[in-house]
């Protein structure tokens, strides 16, 4: 078991941990952070106070998670994942996933050497089985995809020729967003929305339908949730609409994480960002890429556009739609 005294499976009872909580919860959280190479300073052990607020922001930071100095299961989870090294388990391909730095190490060391492990993201799913099957080939090994203490002696002895090589998975990425249609017609597309904003989830749909888009709308709070749905549908990109209630803001957010970052996602952030702003009247403050559940477990180029507040978005809801509709549509055109 990684670091602190509860099992890292399950979160632990109190969450959100938080500025004043106290108790074995905590002791386990600042555990973790320290673990992380993050002190919790001048804070006694046990007692949540400004130092843990601080370190659990800059591991926020760190991971692209949204930073608001709470540990709720999104920090907690990641936190876990953070404790895992290469080699202290056995990886397989089971339900639920293997997720951890451990798996992400994994992939990018395989996606260096060419093999195909998908996208980065700290999930051992089919692709990276698939990788270590065939790496495992290559090596004379027992093509069984689990990661055990000899395939991890050869993947850590094998390296790539150059110091810092490209990533197979980004280059992949990028040749299939190359190869794809430059059309609307029958391409999948999601749209979906957190709650506050189905109304203009449904009129940026009825333009993306209009141009002869095949459109899923999702309507569910959970990012995960969300990405599930959209993975199941098979779509081919991603945009979801989350709603900042006071805030004047227009801000959208692209996967990135352990070295790697969605190519595709990238470009349509960057897209989306500068036409909604202008739609909203609203500064433009760059595209950020982020680990959020919704981006970290799509399977295709996604973005979350977070939009506010609500009286500006409901007045300018028209504009906006058309805003967002235009910049899948230039996506399309031309999507790295």
């Amino acid at each position: 078991m990684p670091q602190g005294t509860h099992d890292p499976r399950q979160p632990p009872s109190g969450l959100p941990l938080q500025l004043g909580a106290t108790g074995e919860a905590v002791v386990d959280l600042q555990q973790r952070l320290c673990s992380a190479k993050l002190p919790v300073v001048p804070d006694e052990t046990g007692h949540f106070g400004l130092g843990t607020r601080a370190a659990v922001e800059a591991f926020q930071h760190r991971r692209g998670l949204r930073v608001d100095g709470i540990c709720g299961p999104e920090t907690w989870e990641a936190l876990v994942e953070a404790g895992f090294e290469l080699g202290a388990r056995s990886l397989y391909l089971r339900q639920p996933m293997y997720r951890g730095d451990d798996v992400a190490e994994l992939q990018r060391r395989l996606s260096a050497l060419g093999f195909d492990t998908g996208r980065v993201d700290g999930i051992f799913g089919r692709h990276t089985a698939g990788a270590v099957a065939e790496f495992q080939r290559n090596m004379g090994l027992p093509a069984d995809g689990i990661v055990g203490p000899s395939t991890v002696l050869e993947v850590s002895r094998v390296m790539p020729r150059h110091p810092e090589p490209a990533l197979g998975s980004a280059v992949r990425d990028r040749e299939r967003l190359l190869r794809a249609p430059r059309t609307f017609l029958d391409r999948r597309i999601a749209v979906a929305e957190s709650g506050g904003l189905d109304a203009l989830a449904s009129a940026v749909c009825r333009q993306l339908v209009a141009g002869g888009a095949r459109v899923i709308p999702i309507l569910h709070p959970n990012g995960s949730a969300q990405a599930a749905m959209a993975n199941q549908a098979a779509v081919e990109v991603f945009l979801g609409l989350h709603l900042e209630p006071v805030e004047a803001r227009c801000s959208c957010s692209f996967y990135s994480g352990y070295s790697y970052e969605s190519p595709g996602g990238r470009r349509l952030a960057e897209l989306v960002q500068g036409l909604a702003a202008a739609a909203l009247g609203v500064p433009a403050s760059g595209p950020r890429g982020m680990s959020l559940p919704v981006l970290r477990e799509t399977r295709m180029p996604a973005v979350v556009c977070e939009v506010g507040p609500t009286p500006l978005v409901v007045q300018r809801s028209g504009d906006l739609a058309r805003a967002l509709a235009d910049a899948i549509t230039a996506w399309v055109a031309a999507p790295v």
